[in-house]
């Protein structure tokens, strides 16, 4: 049976050219970096090698990368370290946030007594920046924690413009870019952002593996204690076959980057245009704003009875997407984000989140519709 791989927003095949980089790391260079002899020094090495090519990608100071476990941990250490070190009192988000950051958020209100706000979306699912200027002229120690590429919709947030605001009443930005990180270009060196987070597994490279931006000279405390390993940021022996995995994926993804790019965004048009011809009447949820190349949330013009079991039809027929609603203990749960963007009417009908990457053919594409059309 045919197999269609659509859920790149989930997580992504690695490239060959990391996982060859990971086995001879893992073969040749086994040393513990925080040991002092050849075999240390040669996987600190490493590490700082792959630290500088992070850096250097997204153009930041290579001191400014902090490497976590992923964007989980990257985005939990960013809100707990700016209560606990900046003294911040409020944090600024929206509640189309990852769970990451808002059950982050929920912790932070009942153990700190921090206030949370929420920005105002417009109808298709951006954020309000007046209403975000509204709440930062109130000037409380606050800090913006805005996602800067919705992993369900796509919606591109404005990076530049936030934190150009949050700048001008003086607070701290955050940005989860786990879905954007290696897809789109980024300086550092001119954005005014104070941290970020960013997730291997999302750009072709292993999971289990990410980092933190930290704007140089912020400071924030180690969430982690033990040794002195990331510059006494993060104790624990380092990933050193996953540091370097990540490292040669983001350069991958960058060398290729406006080839795979365009190429993605090809494929989302043919999709497009597949749905145009068999399926009049499905919506792009998020339409109208800026929206990723590689995702598309698409509201299918079919009854309520179909979606309990569309995920389930779509699996039996080798095709893997995601819903904008989860399925636990056979009831359905809708997705936040939808919720926040769908009428109550919209929302009890399928939609789908399909993503895309450079190893999707025109063929995948054909597979599903195929799929959706005898569903």
């Amino acid at each position: 049976m045919k197999k269609a791989y659509l859920d790149n927003a989930s997580t992504t095949a690695m490239r060959p050219e990391v996982i060859q980089e990971m086995a001879a790391v893992m073969t040749e260079n086994f040393g513990n970096p925080s040991s002092t002899h050849s075999y240390g020094r040669a996987a600190k090495v490493l590490i700082e090698t792959a630290r500088k090519t992070i850096a250097s990608l997204i153009k930041a100071e290579a001191r400014e990368i902090i490497f976590t476990s992923g964007g989980t941990e990257a985005d939990n250490w960013i809100l707990r370290s700016a209560v606990k070190d900046l003294k911040v009192k409020r944090i600024i988000t929206a509640r189309t946030e990852h769970h990451a950051v808002l059950h982050t958020v929920e912790v932070l209100v009942a153990e700190y007594g921090i206030e949370a706000k929420y920005v105002d979306l417009n109808p298709d699912g951006s954020f309000n920046l007046n209403h975000l200027e509204e709440m930062l002229a109130e000037n409380i120690p606050t800090l913006v924690s805005l996602i800067h590429v919705n992993n369900e919709t796509g919606v591109i947030a404005d990076l530049q413009a936030i934190g150009t605001l949050c700048k001008q009443y003086g607070a701290w930005f955050h940005s989860d870019t786990v879905q954007s990180i290696g897809k789109t270009e980024f300086d550092l060196q001119n954005l005014p952002i104070d941290f970020m987070a960013a997730s291997a597994h999302k750009f072709h490279g292993p999971k289990g593996v990410g980092f933190a931006f930290i704007r140089k000279n912020t400071p924030l405390h180690a969430m982690i204690y033990g040794g002195e390993q990331e510059k006494g940021m993060r104790a624990g022996t380092e990933a050193i076959h996953q540091i370097a995995g990540m490292a040669k994926a983001l350069k991958l993804s960058y060398d290729n980057l406006e080839e795979e790019r365009n190429y993605i965004s090809s494929l989302k048009q043919y999709f497009k245009e597949r749905l145009d011809a068999v399926m009049p009447g499905y919506r792009i949820n998020g339409e109208g704003a800026d929206l990723f190349y590689n995702i598309t949330n698409v509201l299918l013009p079919l009854t309520e009875d179909k979606t309990s079991m569309i995920l389930f039809n779509l699996d039996m027929k080798g095709i893997a997407v995601s819903r904008g609603s989860a399925c636990q203990s056979g009831s359905i749960r809708p997705s936040h984000v939808l919720q926040e963007m769908l009428s109550e009417e919209d929302i009890n009908k399928p939609s789908l989140r399909i993503s895309f990457s450079h190893y999707n053919t025109k063929e995948d594409i054909d597979l599903l519709i195929d799929a959706l059309k005898t569903i």
